[in-house]
C-alpha cells in the first residue's frame, strides 16, 4: 500500500474557538482526530509545516510548501490549506515542474473542524481519495468536486469553489 503525505499548513480546517477572546486560532492540527473519527485505513505520513491563516501566507511559506512537496517521498500528496489563498498557493506549485510526476491535492475547510457541522471531513476523504485515483498534477478537492488548479477560483458570495469557464 503506498503511503499518501498530508501536509498541514493551517487554514479554517485547523482553528478552534478560543473561549476566553471568542476568536478562531490555532492551538494544533485536529487531523489526527478527523481521520481517526472517519475510521481511515489509508497509509498517511502527517507532517506540520505551518499553522497559518492563509490570508497571512506569503512566497517564502509558498516555498517551504513547494520544497516539501519536491523532496517528499511519495508521489501522492493532500495539503491541507486555507480557503482565501489556496488558489494561489496551488498555481505557485503548478508553475515549477519538477512536480509533474506527483499528484497532490490542496484541500480545506468553510468553518472549523472543531466547531462542528463542518465540510471539513468531507473534503479531506475526497482530497485522500482524489490523490489515489487523479492523474498527476495540482488540484483543489472542495465542494465534493476535484478542480485543476488554473481553472478554479473560491467564489466569496456562495462560499464554494467554481469551475472557471
Amino acid at each position: 500500500m503506498k503511503t499518501i503525505q498530508i501536509f498541514i499548513t493551517g487554514g479554517t480546517l485547523d482553528k478552534d474557538y478560543q473561549t476566553t477572546t471568542g476568536d478562531l486560532v490555532f492551538s494544533q492540527t485536529h487531523i489526527k482526530q478527523l481521520l481517526n473519527e472517519a475510521n481511515m485505513t489509508l497509509s498517511v505520513d502527517l507532517t506540520t509545516l505551518m499553522l497559518k491563516d492563509s490570508l497571512e501566507m506569503t512566497d517564502k511559506d509558498r516555498e517551504l510548501i513547494y520544497q516539501a512537496c519536491k523532496n517528499a517521498n511519495a508521489d501522492q500528496i493532500v495539503i491541507t490549506h486555507g480557503t482565501d489563498t489556496m488558489v494561489e498557493t496551488a498555481l505557485y506549485l503548478q508553475k515549477n515542474q519538477s512536480l509533474k510526476n506527483k499528484t497532490i491535492v490542496l484541500t480545506g475547510a468553510m468553518r472549523p473542524y472543531m466547531l462542528g457541522q463542518s465540510d471539513a471531513s468531507f473534503n479531506m476523504a475526497s482530497a485522500l481519495m482524489a490523490a489515489q485515483l487523479a492523474q498527476n498534477g495540482i488540484y483543489i478537492a472542495m465542494n465534493g468536486q476535484l478542480f485543476n488548479a488554473d481553472k478554479v477560483s473560491k467564489n466569496r458570495t456562495l462560499g464554494q469553489f467554481q469551475a472557471n469557464n
